[in-house]
């Protein structure tokens, strides 16, 4: 290696350090921004033929990703707030009396339900409650903020973004082929996780959300609240439903209770997210995307999974990229230094 080579692979560092250490405050926004940007670049490409303009198309699929992606936290964020501070602690107590009335000839689970259950329990965890809501105050408040630059950053490289992953190949310490199909790899199989998490995620919520508005509740409230917890794997919709099914026990009747419990395994967790989410998956893979990629579909739960236990919400997008990334820098390692049988 040149002098000349050493110095600018130095500066080169330099320069990356110093990048880093002014916009790590966005890194996350950024990188999310960019893996939104590689799932829609299609989309884009389409849309930009069609109007002839870049930036209108880019203005466009911004504020899609708005509506479908992130107007729904909001609502969720404002609404939801004052429908949880609508429950009164004469209810929790009431619900709570009847769980351990119901427990009371079950062994270990009746000295559980007297123990955990009685009012300076639930005093004490109203008050926790309160102290947590008000504490959300803050971080929900920087959560906001990164949505904000999500979506300014996904408009930004929606312009640019060409321009931008000729230079991520261009950098890559690889052949253009290779690098150009490890790019493609992370694209499509971002493509088809996005794509998936959309559509499965206002399926189920739908099918929550028109049925519990059968009983008065809010329909729309709990069905966006139920297709955002669909995205965690296995027990996602558990968490919507056992909660909402107590309060209806309490309120309403034992057997509305009942109904929403089996309509939600049954009809949600079984056939829906069992049998019915594979065949949506398989659909916009092969019919819609016209992707040959090869995805394995428990593969994507169990990314999904790990990412939100790392990195919260944004996880559903990192994980897959990560996990996508890794396969294919690992397939090319194997290609150009594995051991030839």
């Amino acid at each position: 290696m040149k002098k000349t080579d050493s110095i600018i692979a130095i500066l080169f560092a330099l320069a990356v350090l110093g990048a880093y250490s002014i916009y790590k405050p966005f890194l996350l926004s950024m990188v999310v921004a960019l893996l939104l940007t590689m799932a829609t670049a299609n989309m884009h490409k389409n849309i930009s033929i069609r109007v002839h303009s870049e930036y209108v198309s880019a203005l466009l699929l911004t504020l899609l990703l708005f509506i479908i992606l992130f107007l729904p936290i909001i609502y969720i964020a404002t609404i939801g707030v004052q429908y949880i501070s609508a429950i009164d602690a004469q209810t929790i107590t009431n619900t709570t009396a009847k769980l351990t009335s119901l427990v009371n000839d079950v062994p270990y689970l009746s000295d559980w339900a007297n123990e955990n259950l009685n009012n300076e329990k639930i005093l004490e965890l109203i008050q926790t409650s309160t102290a947590t809501l008000t504490k959300a105050g803050s971080q929900g408040f920087g959560f906001i903020k990164n949505v904000f630059f999500v979506i300014v950053f996904y408009y930004i490289l929606n312009l640019y973004g060409e321009r931008l992953f000729s230079l991520i190949r261009e950098l890559l310490p690889m052949r253009d082929e290779e690098g150009s199909k490890m790019v493609t790899e992370i694209s499509s199989t971002m493509e088809i996780v996005f794509y998936s998490i959309i559509v499965t995620a206002i399926f189920e919520g739908m099918l929550f959300g028109i049925m519990i508005s059968a009983f008065g509740f809010n329909g729309l409230l709990f069905g966006m609240i139920y297709g955002f917890a669909s995205l965690i794997p296995i027990i996602g919709g558990a968490v919507v439903w056992i909660p909402v099914s107590l309060f209806a026990w309490s309120v309403i009747h034992s057997n509305a209770a009942i109904f929403i419990a089996l309509y939600s395994i049954i009809i949600i967790s079984i056939i829906a997210d069992t049998f019915i989410k594979p065949m949506i998956i398989k659909y916009i893979k092969d019919d819609v995307l016209h992707s040959s990629v090869k995805i394995n579909e428990l593969l994507i739960f169990f990314s999904i999974l790990a990412g939100m236990s790392s990195y919260g919400f944004w996880g559903m997008i990192l994980g897959p990229a990560i996990t996508s990334f890794l396969i294919a820098i690992s397939r090319i390692y194997i290609k150009l230094y594995g051991k030839e049988i």
